[in-house]
């Protein structure tokens, strides 16, 4: 199924029904009186986040919802049938915003969690409610109130634990096929991928995590070159990133003709590293500060000369120092083939460290933490 992220659509609560005039009349009960019953009240629209879908796809198919409108009240007192909600299923994940504003209304973050988007219409009185000593015989009756109507956009993100970035062609798709079961296109031209793809990594018997591979990042991202921003947005709540450099190029960049070659080599690679963590920042600052771990990918290009690579790792290694202002974590930047598969579980054991320490600093966090989350909680602030 095709990936859907965003989806635009309108949605109202059903009409509340009108009251009822109505006076009863029995054999030999003469002046029975009013005995009009209130109609039933309108549907509500109800979202409800699952883990069980992956996409806004049915969004895309279908754009407006309405929920029942209530039904008539009658005579002897009876009160109409309340209009039918309905329940909206979104991907756990999904932020619901205003159309008009902007404003987040709702965002789901657990599975089987809900939210009233549209109030359905208060059914009207019948007459026999206005009955009074001095008003003994009412012959009117309310209508039914309008229910509520929205305009609004759904935004899915990715729940991922980790996100591989990296610019185009950098082997993302093909690391994320070795260490999960996902089967992203893969192919020798930049933008393979289209779409995040996700999978999960098994780190042992009773531990796994989810990955995204995300669509390659260019200068100019965070304006929407590219790829651009769409794709941005899915890597905010993730706990790490995993920062794929592409061997092949550095393999060109490092050998090229001249003395000065393998220096010039490793600034271009560090300025195309920076060019990814410029648009990271642009995009959201917080961005820089998330846990990150450098691989360098298609190792097996340099068999043929294999003191290169341990030169070039030496030399990024002290260039991250520079950049992100602390020290390289293990071995970092890790080396990786994607064809041989060397070094791909070492890395998916630091990712995991991070991923863990995440999940121990969510749970510390979510205790005493209500898990229906609505619009005027101060948490969606």
């Amino acid at each position: 199924m095709r990936f859907i992220d965003e989806a635009k659509i309108k949605i109202s609560a059903g009409r509340g029904g009108p009251g009822s005039v109505s006076f009863r009349r029995e054999t030999f009960i003469p002046r029975g009186g009013p005995d009009g019953g209130e109609g039933g009240a309108g549907g509500d629209v109800i979202f409800q986040g699952t883990v069980q879908l992956s996409t806004l796809q049915d969004f895309r198919l279908k754009r407006e919802y309405r929920a029942g409108n209530g039904e008539h009240g009658s005579g002897s007192n009876k009160a109409g049938r309340d209009g039918e909600d309905i329940t909206l299923r979104v991907p756990v994940g999904t932020i619901v915003r205003d159309e008009d504003s902007g404003e987040i209304l709702v965002e789901f973050e657990e599975d089987g969690q809900t939210w009233v988007a549209c109030k359905g219409g208060r059914g009207g009185k019948g007459n026999a409610h206005f009955t009074s000593s001095t008003f003994q015989a009412p012959k009117f009756a309310q209508p039914g109130e309008e229910g509520e109507f929205k305009e609004i956009k759904l935004e899915l993100k990715l729940l991922a634990d980790a996100a591989i970035i990296g610019f185009p062609n950098a082997g993302k798709s093909t690391l994320i096929s070795h260490i999960s079961a996902a089967r992203p296109k893969i192919a020798d031209y930049a933008f393979t991928t289209l779409t995040p793809n996700l999978g999960v990594v098994s780190v042992d018997e009773y531990k796994t995590f989810v990955v995204a591979d995300i669509p390659g990042l260019i200068e100019g991202a965070h304006r929407g070159a590219g790829l651009g921003h769409r794709f941005l947005k899915h890597i905010e709540r993730t706990r790490v990133f995993i920062h794929l450099i592409d061997g092949t190029q550095l393999l060109e960049d490092v050998t090229k003709p001249g003395d000065d070659s393998f220096e010039a080599g490793i600034a271009q690679v560090v300025e195309r590293y920076k060019t990814i963590r410029n648009e990271l920042g642009l995009f959201n600052e917080s961005l820089l500060h998330k846990p990150e771990i450098v691989a360098i990918n298609k190792l097996d290009l340099f068999e043929s000369d294999p003191h290169i690579i341990q030169r070039a790792r030496k030399a990024l290694r002290d260039r991250l120092t520079e950049i992100r202002g602390v020290h390289p974590e293990g071995d970092e930047p890790y080396l990786l083939s994607g064809v041989s598969g060397h070094g791909i579980r070492d890395l998916v054991s630091a990712v995991f460290k991070h991923v863990e320490a995440g999940w121990k600093e969510d749970e510390r966090r979510a205790q005493g933490t209500p898990a229906v989350r609505l619009p005027d909680d101060e948490g969606l602030q």
